[in-house]
């Protein structure tokens, strides 16, 4: 095991941690700053490099093992896989909505209600290539669901899931309905409390191991720079 995965601890911006790990799977506790993959815009070790022989599966050779991918800028839980067969069944039990991704947000200002879905098709924005937009270039379905659990004066804590897996899902959908994530911004959310980036935190996995068939769930708590932020948001709710 490379040292990098040595489990415990808190991953820094450009680090991880591993929470699980058999001969069949890892979930992994990335920092925001760390890539998943290598990309023609981006120079630097990324979470593939790091992890190196320990994921296999796939046909992309850039991307071995990866399941489903946190963009730059959002922290938390990602599943890899180990080994080929791993791999295949990962992707198809996320097709087919067997794998629960929770996801912590701090979204700009308050909701008329507390829990909601959103159900809009996601493609790639015409003017910026960069961003994806709903209704945009070759749309796919994407559905979001959320709940408040903190509302707070100038902004909603949410828990989001989802059902659907379109890249920046929930950046959009939020921009979307006019409550943009706090510190993205990309997606017109508002630069507060320090943030370098996005308030968006995977916190959660469920999901059945698909080898041994084990009901397995998996926890991330705020990391530092979110955890501070929220405080700083409260006690900006108390002025």
């Amino acid at each position: 095991m490379p040292a990098e995965m040595k489990p415990g601890g808190k991953p820094g911006p450009q680090g991880f941690r591993v929470v699980f790990r058999d001969d069949f799977l890892a979930v992994i506790d990335k920092g925001w700053d760390l890539v998943v993959h290598p990309a023609p815009s981006h120079e630097g070790e990324t979470l593939v490099e790091l992890l190196g022989e320990e994921l296999a599966g796939g046909d992309d050779p850039e991307r071995p093992g990866i399941v489903h991918r946190l963009d730059r800028g959002t922290s938390g839980l990602m599943i890899v896989a180990r080994e080929e067969r791993t791999h295949a069944d990962l992707q198809q039990m996320i097709r087919d909505r067997k794998v629960s991704r929770i996801y912590s947000a701090l979204a700009d200002g308050r909701f008329r209600s507390r829990t909601g879905t959103i159900d809009a098709p996601i493609g790639r924005a015409s003017r910026k290539r960069h961003r994806m937009a709903v209704n945009g270039a070759s749309s796919r379905e994407a559905v979001t669901h959320f709940e408040v659990t903190e509302a707070l004066r100038r902004e909603s804590l949410l828990e989001v899931k989802l059902e659907t897996g379109r890249t920046h899902q929930i950046r959009v959908h939020l921009e979307a309905i006019g409550h943009p994530v706090v510190g993205d911004v990309t997606y017109g959310g508002p630069a507060r409390y320090g943030l370098e980036r996005q308030f968006l935190h995977s916190s959660r996995l469920d999901f059945r191991h698909p080898r041994t068939g084990e009901d397995l769930e998996f926890t991330a708590p705020l990391p530092e720079d979110l955890a501070v932020a929220l405080e700083a948001a409260r006690s900006a709710d108390s002025l």
